[in-house]
């Protein structure tokens, strides 16, 4: 009796146990996506209206994380505390080759510089500083976000065309987007550089003046930023980052229609605490280009970290073609159309 007692009240608990198990296999994946600039970096937006998500809470959610630029991400992946990164063009190369990553993945676009039509980053100067040429640098003081970073390599780039070498030539001290007009404006440094939306500051365009841009840095249009994650993360939530990348094109999408001007800049504002003005230009054709797809250009982030090796800052040639793979934008095509 005592037997079949046990046996009725095992019995009765399975579909507890069961229930309990499908809740557990059906927790959504969490997805540590790594960010720098507010608004600039897509991320910091896309998830910002329950609306346009599909899958969000259900097959994956998202945390994003802030760094203060891109290659400390690549010791974040290599850690296992990101998921996803923004790794700009020159930070994939050294994530690669330097740090032996040689199961990261190019997985989106996020932006590209000089685009035929589009915005490009300068490197400003004073406008009555006696800097009128690059080579007017030479034994000056240049401001970079951090070795090593998409910006610097352009950066170094135009300086080596103009004969002009690190520590010989000039020094480099490193600061934050947000610092660079103080930096300007108080003479700590003569060459800055600046990205949207502080390239738009009012305050710094009074005083300063593009000497050169990024597009001329580095030759042409590069992809500048991408979205990277390794390949083991990828193969494992297959299923989880497919319905990311298709919630994420869906909110782009809508960003980028002229017609949802007010939500973008409302979504803009509340993430950044910046006025709208601070957005004028952004997610326009006066911004960095965004393939509405995410679909990112290969033969251009080719070029850019051709550059990188040029400048001495990668040992190798790297085919990157071989460290890409396109399924996920892909497949976020084929469920939008």
């Amino acid at each position: 009796m005592r037997f079949g007692k046990l046996l009725l009240g095992a019995l009765a608990a399975l579909p507890l146990m069961f229930t309990a198990t499908a809740g557990q296999a059906q927790a959504p994946v969490k997805i540590r996506i790594a960010w720098v600039v507010p608004v600039a970096n897509s991320p910091t937006i896309l998830y910002e209206k329950p609306e346009l998500l599909k899958h969000k809470g259900k097959s994956y959610d998202v945390e994003l994380v802030r760094f203060q630029g891109t290659p400390p991400m690549i010791q974040a992946l290599a850690a296992g505390e990101l998921d996803i990164a923004l790794l700009a063009y020159s930070s994939l190369a050294i994530a690669i080759q330097n740090a032996g990553m040689q199961d990261l993945r190019v997985i989106a676009d996020e932006a590209q510089e000089g685009v035929e039509g589009y915005y490009t980053s300068p490197f400003m100067v004073l406008k009555d500083g006696p800097i009128q040429k690059v080579e007017d640098l030479k034994g000056k003081v240049v401001a970079t976000v951090g070795a090593g970073a998409a910006v610097d390599i352009a950066m170094r780039a135009m300086l080596k065309r103009a004969g002009l070498q690190d520590k010989r030539d000039y020094t480099v001290v490193e600061a934050g987007f947000p610092n660079m007009r103080a930096m300007l404006a108080e003479k700590k440094a003569d060459l800055i550089t600046s990205v949207q939306p502080f390239s738009l500051d009012p305050e710094l365009n009074k005083i300063g003046r593009a000497l050169f841009t990024v597009k001329d840095g580095l030759g042409g249009p590069a992809q500048f930023v991408v979205w990277a994650a390794r390949d083991g993360f990828l193969q494992k939530n297959k299923a989880a980052v497919n319905d990311l990348m298709e919630d994420s094109a869906r909110a782009l999408h809508f960003y980028m229609d002229p017609k949802n001007r007010d939500a973008f800049l409302e979504v803009a504002t509340r993430v950044s605490k910046l006025p709208a003005t601070a957005f004028r230009t952004a997610f326009t054709k006066e911004d960095l280009y965004r393939d509405p797809n995410f679909v990112p250009n290969l033969e251009t982030l080719q070029r850019a970290i051709d550059v990188q090796q040029d400048v001495g800052l990668l040992k190798s040639k790297l085919d990157v073609k071989k460290y890409a793979d396109l399924s996920f934008v892909e497949e976020a095509k084929k469920r939008l159309k």
